[in-house]
């Protein structure tokens, strides 16, 4: 009987990993909606082309090197077919083995699951070099983020290593639930870097610091964009819990789902108020980036608030997007779809308010990780970036600015009625 329980517990753990794994990939759908329709017609079709790009490289090089690098100390899995070394074999433990102390799920789920938060973080980038980035200099980049850089801040944060072996993060009470900030804040940093390497859009900026609008293509698609992130992330923080089989695991995970539904509608209608109260109008976009910064802002820690305090943490989340938005625009940090701000600043936020409701976790933990995931994703994609930049480059012809990177990168346009210039 006892064993019969633990079977049924270990396949519904297993298949609620799948499907929250599943609602994360679909998350690479809602990140390509949602740029896709702030970026410009004649950009579409490669800004498409980078999404679904860096979802299968991440997919690749998790597979080879960065799953075993976060969370195995190794560089390399020692094996690229049958027996223990490979992924699917070395990570499943079947129910048997789980009985007797070990998994209580499949490994291989695990990995799964582990996978699409690696091709989010790299989703976050592309936004932000959004219309003048080149197209391979961008997946260039992803092979190194996904295969090194993410998986070695991973290591010293979910797998709990010593960061180069002096300190270790979870002894000085670092705490992020989902990835507040390994996931978001990681993404922006690695954006942040591109971005001040490969400079603003040609018009962006006036001579006298004037700030144009550029205004994307189709807002219904970013606000489907924005829809499916939105259902996405009920599997990202909601898988998190890492369990659904038992009473206390399946309150756990109702309570996440509960809070990430309500950061997001406080950070939307926060971040419409705002705008409305600055701007004069009701701004979609603002509203928009309002509700991703509340379901980042929930994302470090979505299970110990309570709903209206997660409301709360998703309108100050939104709040503070707003701000961002327009503070980096003043410095002239071109980011055409708001990630840098989305994910990087209010990841941040969500780093910090941890303590508030998680008394495990301390603020001096929180910042010192905070810190250490920012300078090691910052410094080392500032130095990737820069090396791409010396042998290919970075950035595209002022030309072939101008009359779209869909054909110069792509050689094909998303709205041929529309933008064709023949």
């Amino acid at each position: 009987m006892e064993n019969q329980i633990f079977q049924l517990q270990y396949a519904i753990d297993t298949f609620y990993f799948l499907v929250c794994g599943a609602l994360v990939m679909w998350m690479a759908a809602g990140f390509s909606m949602l740029e896709a329709g702030l970026v410009r017609a004649k950009n579409t079709t490669e800004i498409l082309t980078k999404n679904v790009a860096l979802f299968a490289i991440s997919c690749i090089m998790y597979l080879v090197c960065g799953y075993a690098i976060m969370y195995d100390g190794s560089f390399f899995l020692s094996g690229i077919q049958g027996g223990e070394t490979l992924v699917a074999d070395a990570l499943a433990a079947s129910a048997e083995e789980g009985f007797e102390g070990g998994s209580v799920y499949s490994g291989a789920s695990d990995f799964f699951f582990q996978v699409v938060f690696v091709a989010t973080a790299m989703s976050i980038v592309s936004g932000a070099v959004a219309e003048r980035m080149k197209l391979w200099a961008f997946l260039a980049f992803a092979v190194v983020m996904t295969g090194f850089i993410y998986p070695m801040e991973g290591s010293w944060t979910w797998n709990g290593a010593d960061v180069f072996g002096m300190f270790n993060l979870g002894e000085l009470g670092f705490s992020d639930f989902a990835g507040s900030g390994i996931v978001h804040m990681a993404g922006a940093a690695a954006a942040l870097a591109g971005v001040i390497l490969l400079g603003a859009r040609k018009g962006k900026y006036g001579k006298n610091g004037e700030i144009h609008a550029i205004t994307g293509a189709n807002l219904p698609l970013a606000t489907l964009g924005t829809f499916i992130l939105w259902m996405g992330w009920f599997g990202f923080n909601g898988g998190s819990v890492l369990k659904l089989g038992d009473i206390a695991n399946a309150n756990s995970v109702a309570m996440v789902f509960l809070n990430t539904n309500a950061a997001a509608a406080g950070g939307l209608v926060a971040a419409l108020i705002v705008a409305r109260i600055l701007f004069g109008k009701a701004d979609l976009t603002m509203a928009l980036n309002g509700a991703l910064a509340g379901l980042v802002a929930i994302t470090a820690e979505p299970s110990t608030p309570s709903a209206l305090g997660a409301t709360i943490i998703g309108a100050v989340g939104g709040i503070i997007v707003v701000f961002s938005i327009i503070t980096l625009d003043k410095i002239k940090i071109d980011d055409p779809v708001g990630a840098i701000s989305v994910h990087g600043v209010v990841g941040l936020f969500g780093l910090l308010v941890v303590p508030l409701t998680n008394d495990g976790s301390t603020f001096v933990g929180q910042i010192v990780g905070a810190l250490t995931i920012f300078i090691w994703v910052f410094v080392t994609s500032l130095i990737v970036w820069s090396i791409i930049k010396v042998i290919i480059g970075l950035r595209v012809s002022e030309e072939e600015e101008y009359e779209g990177v869909d054909l110069a990168e792509c050689g094909m346009e998303a709205y041929p009625e529309f933008t064709s210039s023949k």
